[in-house]
């Protein structure tokens, strides 16, 4: 059975919470899995624990996603979660902490509501429903609901049009989250509402050295300054939802389109969020519409798409998840048999260490020649052997299990956990480990064995070796 290249992340939720429903998301091809510190995370070292337990005996390793709050504007718990406001009705935003209900809500932000005017739009949960200012004061907003069918839940994103809010400095909670994400043992940290590269610079200084950062992409700031953001960053997010918001949603499949792009060209990894199978939350099967979007995600060349909503509180997790991994397996396929109708382009010419990698590429389009392993301390190699999109497995290993867990988000990787080869001989040893377990290659077959040397102390993949197996 062919494997999927492109990985599926899926939102942690109480959805999924159960051992039996891990397992089974896990199997049917979930490669990474995301907690939004948006909303309430009791519970979820739990389920960190639960999803370690099942990493080991799957033999699969898995990357976990700290995605933090930023700046989003976000209203505040609320009694039900799914309070129902009525169209034409009254409704407030105020700064009072209470919990709300279906007559006013929690805005805490005092500083927007004066920057805010008699008439202008308030949009809640990803832009789904429209609420319209009519009175104001210094502590509450009074607006009336335009939208038909609108349910709110707590913690829901606010937008604004027209309000700009700059963003210099990560948030207290921002700060808070990333110390507990390293306690968990995140893999990844997303950072929301990026701008520019400042919040990247300042994470970094914060987190390990073994832990990325995925920029979230959701306004146009972002993308105005997206050749530093994309530099600076380890991975992009396409977060689709605010950024609809923001630039208007008939711009959003040409902004995606250029995104993935410039990620391919910088070989950085770029990740298709929002409303993916957002039918599915409530109905066991999916729109032609929505498995078109996942194809075309495809089509284009991410590394992952992400399930939120679909896997955290949906209905139906497990069908979504076989839902996305049979359109990625059909969509791929068809790649496949068309290669020559997506190879990647990339400019090696300023950098030495993708025209390396551009030859382990060169070599795989052999027949005979059926897989790459990449020995990768820091994961650099990884990330730019999947970027050049090889036609043959990858296969990573790396000492440092975190840095195995990082790079199984990438595309068409899969990672190893195993101990650094101390010389020549070792790395042939431990290749031919891994070789008798990989059904996909067989005797008289020849890999492609890519690593840095000196081992343990490369700063750069510089050695090539085809080996007949």
């Amino acid at each position: 059975m062919m494997e999927k290249k492109a990985k599926i992340i899926a939102t942690l939720g109480p959805a999924i919470y159960s051992e039996k429903k891990l397992k089974k998301i896990i199997s049917l091809g979930v490669d990474a899995f995301r907690i939004n510190f948006s909303h309430d995370i009791k519970g979820v070292k739990q389920i960190i624990s639960q999803i370690r337990k099942f990493e080991n005996k799957l033999n699969k390793r898995i990357a976990i996603i700290a995605d933090l709050q930023g700046i989003k504007l976000r209203i505040g718990k609320t009694s039900s979660e799914k309070l129902r406001i009525k169209r034409n009705q009254k409704f407030t935003f105020d700064t009072n902490k209470k919990v709300g209900n279906n007559l006013r809500v929690c805005f805490p932000y005092s500083f927007i509501i004066n920057k805010i005017k008699i008439g202008s739009k308030i949009l809640l949960d990803d832009g789904k429903f429209t609420f319209k200012v009519i009175k104001k004061n210094k502590k509450s907003l009074v607006t009336r609901c335009l939208s038909t069918n609108c349910i709110l839940s707590s913690n829901k994103s606010v937008h604004i049009p027209n309000i700009k809010i700059l963003l210099k400095r990560l948030t207290k909670k921002d700060k808070k989250d990333i110390s507990t994400a390293k306690r968990l043992g995140c893999n990844w940290i997303a950072l929301s509402y990026i701008q520019n590269s400042n919040l990247i610079k300042e994470t970094r200084k914060l987190i390990n050295s073994d832990i990325g950062i995925i920029s979230k992409i959701e306004n146009k700031i972002a993308i105005k300054n997206i050749k530093e953001i994309i530099n600076e960053s380890d991975a992009i997010m396409i977060a689709r939802g605010d950024l609809a918001i923001d630039i208007g949603h008939n711009e959003v499949p040409s902004v995606q389109l250029e995104l993935i792009k410039k990620c391919a060209a910088l070989s950085k990894p770029v990740i298709v969020a929002t409303q993916m199978l957002e039918s599915m939350i409530e109905n066991p099967s999916p729109t032609r519409a929505e498995i078109n979007d996942i194809a075309t995600a495809i089509f284009q060349g991410v590394d992952a798409v992400m399930l939120s909503a679909e896997s955290a509180i949906g209905k139906n997790p497990i069908q979504s998840v076989k839902t996305m991994s049979k359109t990625i397996l059909s969509t791929e396929k068809y790649k496949k048999q068309h290669i020559s109708e997506f190879k990647s382009s990339i400019d090696a010419k300023k950098n030495i260490m993708k025209s390396v990698v551009l030859s382990v590429k060169d070599l795989a389009y052999n027949p005979r020649v059926k897989g790459i392993i990449a020995f990768s301390n820091s994961g650099k190699t990884a990330k730019f052997v999947s970027s050049m999109r090889p036609s043959v497995s990858i296969i990573t290993i790396s000492p440092n299990v975190n840095v195995s867990r990082g790079v199984s988000l990438l595309w068409g990787i899969k990672s190893i956990n195993s101990r650094d080869a101390r010389n020549w001989n070792d790395m042939i040893k431990i290749s031919k480990e891994i070789i008798t377990k990989e059904k996909s290659i067989k005797k008289k077959d020849y890999v492609v064995i890519t690593a840095g040397l000196p081992f343990g102390k490369a700063k750069m993949t510089n050695m090539i070796r085809l080996y007949e197996v």
